[in-house]
């Protein structure tokens, strides 16, 4: 099929996720943030390999440094649990993808979503098979290698998630549907769970965030079959990916804690940018069940894929901005100019 379909598929399985309320979220008002002045409740989808700076910035002080109190830290499994979250007030600030801002702004005031910060410029899922499936190597045609998997079980987070999203998309390029040309399983978005199905055999292969594959490489579980983060399929090459996002009512009301907010996350991501050995020693504190090998493996990834100042800027926006547009997710994909904080 053509790029336009393909693109399509990717975006809309991206999105489809409803907005549903998380129990953190639920009886909470909707008027914006119930924390007190110089503290912020931030959430995020998991611990991946995106929202490292946070962990960074939290480790070194830098946000005590910039006179800021984070308050709740909820780890809150699904980017439309972020967004709920944040509508109903019991989060300042959400960690997710940018398809999470954009269904937020669907459900608000124009105008009423921004996105704070850039966290990761490359889509930092991949499909990992496990030893038993044989599959060709990364020099092979992403499509002979998207192949092998019809008729697999494939592992993903859960269902309208990126991870599965990865998986449309794909099957499509081959005119394939992975609903009924391969079986999902829905792991949730525990590493050791993913780790564990691919090991056990309950799964032939994974669709996962950072750092399931370079996990899956380091022990002999598997190895990675597609990354785009790579550069393995062009169409998502350079698209602002994970982000920090919020509400206008908030952000006006919280200026001087989201500025502060902003300068520990630029001083965290510099320091990614820093000395290797220091991110390493760092990585190993975040990802604690991580392999040696593994934390070797992305180091040098990280720096590639993460920006050296959260400002979130225009060039990977409308890189993000034209799939949406392109694949007709959305009927109105806001504009650089009504998302930037």
């Amino acid at each position: 099929m053509g790029k336009h379909i393909e693109r399509r598929t990717l975006l809309k399985s991206l999105a489809a996720t409803p907005v549903l309320l998380s129990p953190l979220a639920a009886g909470c008002a909707q008027h914006g943030s119930s924390t007190s002045a110089g503290t912020l409740n931030v959430g995020q989808i998991s611990n991946s390999v995106a929202f490292f700076p946070l962990f960074v910035a939290e480790e070194k002080g830098y946000f005590k440094d910039e006179g800021l109190k984070l308050g709740e830290r909820p780890r809150l499994g699904t980017g439309a649990k972020v967004a709920a979250a944040l509508k109903s007030g019991s989060i300042d600030l959400g960690g997710g993808v940018l398809t999470d801002a954009f269904n937020l702004a669907k459900s608000s005031e124009p105008g009423g979503t921004k996105v704070l910060s850039s966290l990761v410029t490359e889509y930092y899922v991949d499909i990992v098979v496990g030893k038993s499936l044989k599959a060709p190597s990364e020099a092979a045609s992403v499509e002979s290698r998207v192949k092998a998997l019809v008729g697999k079980k494939i592992g993903i987070t859960g269902p309208g998630s990126g991870t599965e999203a990865l998986v449309n998309y794909l099957f499509d390029r081959i005119g394939k549907k992975a609903k009924t040309d391969a079986t999902l399983v829905n792991l949730g978005s525990a590493a050791t769970s993913a780790i564990g199905a691919l090991k056990s055999g309950r799964v032939d292969a994974l669709s996962f965030f950072q750092p399931i594959g370079q996990q899956a490489e380091a022990d002999g579980s598997g190895r990675i079959l597609i990354s785009p983060a790579r550069g393995d399929v062009a169409d998502m090459m350079g698209a602002l990916h994970g982000v920090v996002f919020s509400t206008q009512k908030l952000l006006k009301k919280k200026q001087k804690e989201t500025d502060a907010f902003q300068n520990a996350i630029k001083r965290a991501q510099q320091d990614v940018q820093g000395d290797p050995d220091k991110v390493r020693e760092l990585l190993e504190k975040y990802l604690k069940d991580t392999s040696p090998k593994a934390l070797n493996a992305l180091v040098p990834m990280l720096r590639r894929e993460m920006p050296q100042s959260p400002t979130v800027e225009k060039r990977p926006y409308e890189t993000a901005r034209r799939f949406h547009q392109e694949s007709k997710l959305v009927d109105k994909a806001p504009s650089f100019a009504d998302m930037k904080a």
